[in-house]
C-alpha cells in the first residue's frame, strides 16, 4: 500500500526503485526505498561509493526518472509533471548543492547566487533577499569576485546561497564537503546546521563521512541501493562513536547481488 501523501511534508519518497544496465547485467542502484522528511529536519544519507545514495538524491530532485515509486515535494508528485513544469518546479521549490559547486566562471558571487531568479520578476524583493543571504553567508566582501578568486569554502557558500535564493521547500546536498579540507568542511556543516536551526530549513545531505553526518539529526544508511538502518545522531557522543555504529551496520549486512 502506498504512503498517504501529506502536502505539509517537504519530502515523501515511496517505494522508489532505479535500475541501470551494465552490459548484460542489471544493477539495482536504488531498491524499494521509502523516506519521509519533516519540515525543518536535517537528514544525512550515508553509504560507501556505489551504495545508491547519489542516485537517490538525483531521484528526489527529479533529475533522474525512477523505474518504480514516487517522490512528492511539498505534496507535488514530481514525475507526474511535464519536463518543462518539472524544471520550473525544481527551480522554485528544490535547492541543489553539489560537491563540485557548479558555479558559472564568468559570473560574480552575487550573480551566481541570483542565477535561479534571472527569469523572475520582483527585482526589489530579490535584491533584498540577496543582501540578507550575503550577510548570512559571510560573503559581502566577496560579492563581486568570480569563482576563480574564491576559496573552495567560499565557492560552496555561494552555491548554498544559490540554493536558498528562491526560498525552496527542501535543500538537497550531494557530498557538499567532498572538495573541501576538514576545516572548511566543518564550516559548511555548521552553516547547514544553523540554517536548519534558525530558519527551519529542510535539508537532505548525502555523505560518506561520519564527521559530516553527525551534524544532521537523523542518519539513513544505504548499502547496495537498500536502506539498512536509521538512527538519531543524538544517540552518539561524537563522530567516532557514530562511525563505529555505521561500520557495524554496514559490516553486518549481506551484499545484495546484481540481477542478471
Amino acid at each position: 500500500m502506498s504512503t498517504t501523501v501529506d502536502s505539509a511534508m517537504p519530502l515523501q519518497v515511496d517505494k522508489l526503485a532505479k535500475n541501470f544496465r551494465q552490459g548484460k547485467v542489471v544493477v539495482e542502484a536504488v531498491h524499494d526505498i521509502s523516506l519521509t522528511v519533516n519540515r525543518g529536519e536535517f537528514v544525512a544519507v550515508m553509504g560507501a561509493s556505489g551504495s545508491g545514495k547519489s542516485t537517490l538524491l538525483h531521484l528526489m530532485a527529479g533529475l533522474t526518472t525512477p523505474d518504480a515509486g514516487t517522490v512528492h515535494v511539498d505534496g507535488t508528485d514530481l514525475f507526474k509533471l511535464s519536463d518543462s513544469a518539472l524544471t520550473e518546479f525544481r527551480r522554485r521549490r528544490i535547492g541543489l548543492i553539489f560537491q563540485a559547486y557548479n558555479l558559472i566562471p564568468a559570473l560574480t558571487a552575487e550573480q551566481n547566487i541570483l542565477l535561479p531568479l534571472f527569469l523572475e520578476s520582483g527585482n526589489q524583493q530579490n535584491a533584498e533577499r540577496l543582501e540578507t543571504l550575503l550577510d548570512d553567508l559571510g560573503l559581502n566582501a566577496r560579492r563581486t569576485h568570480r569563482p576563480d578568486a574564491l576559496s573552495g569554502g567560499e565557492q560552496q557558500r555561494v552555491a548554498i546561497g544559490r540554493a536558498l535564493i528562491a526560498d525552496p521547500a527542501i535543500i538537497l546536498a550531494d557530498e557538499p564537503t567532498g572538495n573541501l579540507d576538514s576545516v572548511a568542511g566543518q564550516t559548511i556543516c555548521r552553516l547547514l546546521r544553523t540554517l536548519c536551526d534558525e530558519q527551519q530549513r529542510t535539508i537532505v545531505m548525502v555523505t560518506h563521512e561520519p564527521a559530516v553526518a553527525v551534524w544532521a539529526e537523523r542518519v539513513v544508511v544505504l548499502k547496495d541501493g537498500q536502506t539498512l538502518s536509521e538512527f538519531r545522531t543524538a544517540d552518539f557522543r561524537d563522530s567516532h562513536s557514530l562511525a563505529a555504529a555505521y561500520q557495524d551496520i554496514v559490516g553486518a549486512a549481506p551484499a545484495v547481488e546484481a540481477q542478471a
